[in-house]
C-alpha cells in the first residue's frame, strides 16, 4: 500500500496575527478547515506553527518580550495556549492533533534525528496531525535553528514530504521589494538559486517574527535539494493552502531536486553544521561532481577549521564554491599531514591509515 502524500504547512507569525499582536482565530479556523479537506483529498498534513511568544504575550498585562529571557518566557506561557487552540480548531474536524518540539540539536545528532523522524512517522500513521515549533523556551543561541522556515525544511525532510508551504505576509519573491519598489514583479517559478537570487530576498518583513525572504529562500534551498517542492504564497489569501495545492495561487514555486534515497544523505542535508572545510583542487572537484568519486588526500590543497574525525565538514573548489558536505575520517591536524599525498602515503606519514579516503562518497552529498 503506498503511503499519502506529505505536505508540510508553514505558518509565520504574521499569517496566525494578520500583522497585529494578538492571535487571529477566526483565521486559524480557515486555515484548519483546509487542511482537513486536503486530508480528505487523501493527504497527510504537518503543521510548523509559529505563534507561540504572541500567544504568551496575549496572556500578560504587563508589556514585555525585547530580552531573550523575556521571549522565552513568553514562549513558555504561549506554547501551551498555542497547542489548544490548534488541539480545539480541529477538534471541529473530528481530528487530533499532536505537538512536537524540536532545536537545532534534535537533528544535528544522528539517533535523536531517528527519533524525531520515527515519532513524527507514527503521528502520520496514525492520522495525528503533527503540529510543529522549535522548543524556544529552553532553546539557547547554539542548538536554536533561529526560524520557522529553516524548521519547516528540516521537517519536510523528516516527514519525506511531497510538498511545503511557506506561508507568509508577502505573495511570494518579487524582483524587489515591493512595499518601496512599485516596478517589483512576482517571480512565478525559481529553477536555481544563484547569488542574484539571494540578493533579491531581504530581511524580516515584519517585526512580529524572526523570518524574511532571505530564511525562507534558505528554507527553499534545502528542502528542494532533498526533491521537496516548496511554495511561498501569501497566507490571508482565500483558500491559500488549497490553491497552493491545485497551482491556482500568486505564489513562487521553487522546482525540486531529485533527491538521495540513502538516508544518511538525507540526515547530511537536513541539520549538522559544518565544523571546518576543506578547499580542492579542480581535478578533484570533477571526480566528485561527475564521477561520483570519493575525496581522496591527493586532491586536498587547504584545511580550514578545526574538526575531529566524524565530524560534518564543508568541501570548497578554489573559487570558493562549496560543492559537498560529508563525514570526515581524519580530523584536521591529520589531513593537514596528509594533504596533497597519495592514499598508499597515508599509513607512513600518519603511522596508522583508518581509511583511504578523506571522505567516503557513501558520507558525502553532492550540493
Amino acid at each position: 500500500m503506498q503511503r499519502p502524500h506529505v505536505v508540510v504547512v508553514k505558518l509565520g507569525t504574521s499569517v496566525l496575527t494578520g500583522g497585529t499582536d494578538k492571535l487571529d482565530k477566526a483565521h486559524m479556523v480557515e486555515l484548519v478547515r483546509q487542511c482537513c479537506e486536503l486530508k480528505k483529498q487523501g493527504y497527510q498534513v504537518v503543521l510548523v506553527s509559529s505563534g507561540a511568544v504572541a500567544a504568551g504575550r496575549e496572556q500578560l498585562i504587563t508589556p514585555c518580550g525585547r530580552s531573550l529571557i523575556e521571549k522565552q518566557m513568553l514562549a513558555a506561557i504561549g506554547q501551551g495556549q498555542l497547542i489548544h487552540i490548534w488541539q480545539s480548531l480541529f477538534a471541529l474536524y473530528g481530528v487530533n492533533v499532536g505537538q512536537m518540539l524540536l532545536t537545532r540539536a534534535d537533528v544535528e545528532d544522528r539517533e535523536r534525528y531517528l527519533n524525531a523522524r520515527d515519532t513524527l512517522n507514527a503521528l502520520l500513521a496514525h492520522n495525528v496531525v503533527p503540529i510543529i515549533n522549535e522548543n524556544d523556551a529552553v532553546a539557547t543561541a547554539e542548538i536554536k535553528v533561529g526560524d520557522n522556515d529553516n524548521l519547516s525544511a528540516l521537517v519536510a525532510i523528516l516527514a519525506n514530504a511531497e510538498k511545503l508551504l511557506l506561508l507568509t505576509d508577502q505573495e511570494g519573491l518579487f524582483t524587489g521589494d515591493p512595499r518601496s519598489d512599485a516596478n517589483a514583479t512576482l517571480i512565478n517559478e525559481v529553477e536555481h538559486i544563484n547569488d542574484e537570487l539571494r540578493e533579491l530576498a531581504g530581511g524580516s518583513g515584519t517585526t512580529l517574527g524572526t523570518g524574511g525572504m532571505a530564511t525562507k529562500l534558505q528554507a527553499a534551498d534545502i528542502a528542494r535539494r532533498a526533491g521537496v517542492e516548496v511554495i511561498i504564497a501569501k497566507g490571508a489569501g482565500k483558500n491559500v493552502i488549497l490553491n497552493c495545492m491545485a497551482d491556482k495561487l500568486p505564489g513562487t514555486r521553487f522546482l525540486k531536486l531529485t533527491a538521495p534515497k540513502d538516508g544518511r544523505k538525507k540526515w547530511l542535508l537536513a541539520g549538522p553544521k559544518s565544523t571546518g572545510q576543506l578547499v580542492i583542487d579542480d581535478g578533484a572537484s570533477l571526480a566528485l561532481k561527475e564521477r561520483g568519486a570519493s575525496l581522496l588526500a591527493k586532491g586536498v590543497k587547504t584545511v580550514r577549521g578545526q574538526f575531529e574525525r566524524g565530524d560534518v565538514i564543508e568541501v570548497v573548489t578554489c573559487q570558493g564554491q562549496c560543492i559537498a558536505k560529508g563525514l570526515v575520517n581524519f580530523n584536521h591536524q591529520e589531513i593537514d599531514q596528509i594533504k596533497g599525498c597519495h592514499s598508499s602515503q597515508i599509513t607512513q606519514l600518519l603511522a596508522f591509515a583508518p581509511s583511504s579516503e578523506v571522505i567516503h562518497r557513501d558520507d558525502m552529498i553532492l550540493l
